[in-house]
């Protein structure tokens, strides 16, 4: 298909290497840009309580600015023993800085002693597409480990074992991670739904 006759899908980011993963499970159905290509560089502010609302936060944004099609996603880390913490706080529950490191110690040091490790990652996608907006949730169950292992991933993968696996995502090469992960599951499913639209 001409690239100018695809529709355009914006995905809420301006991680490069996000967008291109989702223009490769998507094909030649729609082109996806990032924030960067359509030049959104203002600070769109995630105050939301819920990981949905932060989501339908940067999604509505981009529709009601710039008049396109939008994905955004949010995705938070639920500890079973920390009554679902760090959750929409994930990537700051050390403190406003998002340290990775400092989160994960963070964590280790609320679950020392803990007998319950149970853990899950979820990732909340809010697309919206000629006006309608549809809600998509990925989740990958598992547990916290007691000490770091492995240094590929972001965030807590090196403290995160997947349920069914002896090791952390960060042990894990990307592809092995993405077959498994909260947002590539969340990213099929919506990935499925454009399909069906498109057909």
């Amino acid at each position: 298909m001409d690239q100018t006759a695809r529709p355009t899908l914006v995905f809420a980011t301006h991680n490069a290497h996000k967008v291109a993963e989702v223009q490769a499970l998507l094909g030649d159905a729609y082109h996806v840009k990032s924030l960067t290509d359509i030049g959104c560089h203002e600070d769109i502010v995630e105050d939301a309580p819920t990981l949905e609302g932060n989501a339908r936060i940067k999604a509505r944004h981009v529709v009601e600015h710039y008049g396109l099609d939008c994905f955004a996603d949010d995705t938070g880390l639920e500890v079973r023993a920390l009554n679902g913490a760090p959750g929409v706080l994930s990537a700051r529950y050390a403190g406003p800085g998002k340290d990775s490191e400092a989160n994960m110690d963070r964590l280790l040091a609320d679950l020392s002693g803990a007998h319950d490790r149970s853990a899950q990652f979820r990732t909340a996608i809010c697309l919206i597409r000629s006006g309608e907006e549809r809600l998509i949730e990925g989740v990958c169950a598992g547990a916290i480990l007691e000490a770091r292992s492995g240094v590929q991933g972001f965030g807590y993968d090196p403290i995160f074992r997947p349920d069914g696996h002896d090791r952390s995502f960060a042990e894990m090469t990307t592809d092995e991670k993405n077959a498994i992960s909260h947002r590539g599951r969340a990213v099929r499913q919506m990935v499925a739904l454009l399909h069906e639209a498109a057909e």
